[in-house]
């Protein structure tokens, strides 16, 4: 946890109410990202991110597997975060589990949708090969190797920018003579297609503190927190998730206007990682 005095607090409050924050950003600033991708060659795709001293690593790995039976036609994705011991000493122990499934949970309900799928920010059906019998299933793992606040946004940053450097293998389908026969599947080793990623949303987290809410809080403006939404929103101002944290409550007008102004502020979220990402990739080619 982190231990501010009286004057530290009032000093973070007071900013924020001013529009002027410790660091000298405005309320609605990230802080400047640093993206690198392929940074796990054994994976099918994977990136790096750092969010100011908020550090986390995200990998993506692709097997063959069977769809579930209430949606043969669609894959399966799979979200988990471990955080580091070393990341934050709250980190050790039980505290890291919890912040650990915390994290997943949050993610799923940002990139997944609901029970059924509906609103997923990643297409599951593009993850289909034979209906109702083979799919793709992605694992995504991420790693938090330092913490400084809004772990929630830099993981679903660093989650699109691997997926846009998956690649799929491509597959070749021998259904057989019977429709009931399991099909053959030959996965090519040199031959992949790029992973669409249009659709893959960003994460924007607004946190209340005192009478105003911020974007990319540090870990002390995290602590003087009352409350805190995140919304999922991707490239065409379409929400595919919202989840909220802290104690207090929300009046249904505030959650409304806090929405709107995530929206506006994940368009020039996702310009900016499109551009570090077009960076990321053209130094990798060098």
């Amino acid at each position: 946890m982190v231990g501010l005095s009286t004057g530290e607090k009032r000093f973070i409050h007071g900013g924020i109410a001013q529009d002027l924050r410790s660091d000298g950003r405005k309320r609605l600033h990230f802080r400047p990202f640093c993206v690198e991708t392929g940074v796990i060659p054994q994976a099918n795709g994977s990136a790096r991110v750092r969010l100011g001293a908020t550090d986390v690593i995200v990998s993506i790995k692709a097997e063959l597997g069977k769809p579930s039976s209430f949606q043969p036609d669609k894959g399966k994705v799979a979200i988990f975060v471990d955080c580091s011991p070393t990341a934050a000493p709250e980190f050790e122990g039980r505290g890291g589990e919890e912040l650990s499934s915390e994290l997943s949970f949050a993610l799923e309900r940002c990139f997944l949708g609901g029970k059924t799928g509906a609103g997923a920010g990643i297409d599951l059906s593009s993850l289909i090969i034979v209906e109702g019998k083979v799919c793709w299933d992605l694992y995504i793992d991420g790693l938090v190797v330092s913490s400084d606040g809004n772990l929630l946004d830099a993981l679903a940053a660093a989650i699109k920018v691997a997926l846009s450097n998956t690649g799929i293998p491509k597959v070749n389908v021998d259904l057989g003579p019977s429709p009931d026969d399991q099909p053959e599947v030959d996965v090519s080793d040199e031959e992949f297609l790029q992973f669409d990623t249009s659709g893959v949303p960003v994460v924007v987290t607004l946190t209340k503190v005192g009478r105003h809410y911020i974007v990319d809080a540090t870990l002390e403006e995290e602590s003087q927190m009352s409350s805190a939404v995140s919304v999922s929103v991707n490239r065409h101002g379409h929400i595919c998730g919202l989840t909220k944290r802290g104690g207090a409550g929300l009046d249904p007008s505030v959650i409304l206007d806090m929405i709107s102004v995530a929206k506006h502020v994940s368009q020039n979220l996702i310009s900016v990682l499109d551009s570090e990402i077009a960076a990321a990739e053209a130094n990798a080619k060098e």
